[in-house]
């Protein structure tokens, strides 16, 4: 196997989008942060930086996911007052973002460059910057039965973990090189259905993982 490299590019100045492998997330980056009287508030939304090299060679394509692994099975407690949601409940995958069709001359991501701010009903798609496609992500099914907030959420919506959480959140986002150049997805497509799409067709693959809490408590 090749080995290759997927990284957040660094900067200096205030308004970098970087985080480091099993690093915090900075607000700038989730749905929501902390608020000290109403728990949580909406945030900027900014997609990440990102960059990756050294891509096998016969990559046509990159795809990109990323989703956390630590969302509550069962969602009756989240966010209610009075309630924690204890570590040991059984946990399940949120897909935040869903990328098809990178040209594999592209080997980068600039911050904000897919989202910029919270777009209620959701970010039109599923066309995207460099001739890619997006899916919608999770909050799609999140916000189904808001009537303000309601639509089909394509492209990033960032961290959002419920505040009483007891576990810090992973948010791994992951890079495939893939052999063909066009995803086999139509329409409307999400996550899951990316992943079994180029099953047999991935070359390579990298991730990186940031981490979240809205829950003051944890520490990490």
């Amino acid at each position: 196997m090749v080995s290759w490299i997927f990284v957040v590019l660094v900067h200096p100045c205030p308004s970098s989008s970087s985080f480091s492998n099993n690093g915090a997330i900075p607000a700038e980056f989730a749905f929501c942060s902390i608020d000290p009287v109403n728990k949580i508030t909406m945030s900027k939304n900014r997609n990440p930086q990102l960059a990756w090299s050294g891509a096998p060679a016969g990559t046509k394509s990159f795809a990109l996911v990323c989703h956390d692994y630590d969302v509550p099975s069962v969602a009756d407690d989240v966010n209610k007052e009075g309630k924690s949601i204890p570590a040991s409940l059984p946990r399940v995958d949120f897909f935040h973002w869903t990328l098809v069709d990178l040209p594999p001359t592209v080997t980068s991501i600039a911050a904000g460059e897919f989202s910029e701010g919270i777009t209620a009903r959701g970010k039109p798609g599923p066309a995207a910057a460099h001739g890619a496609r997006q899916g919608i992500n999770d909050y799609t099914w999140w916000f189904s039965t808001d009537k303000d907030m309601s639509g089909n959420y394509f492209g990033y919506d960032g961290c959002c973990p419920p505040w009483n959480d007891a576990i810090v959140h992973h948010y791994v986002f992951t890079i495939y090189a893939l052999d063909f150049a066009r995803c086999p997805v139509d329409g409307i497509f999400k996550g899951p259905s990316v992943l079994e799409a180029i099953r047999g067709h991935v070359l390579d693959k990298a991730n990186i993982t940031g981490l979240y809490s809205l829950n003051p408590a944890v520490k990490f």
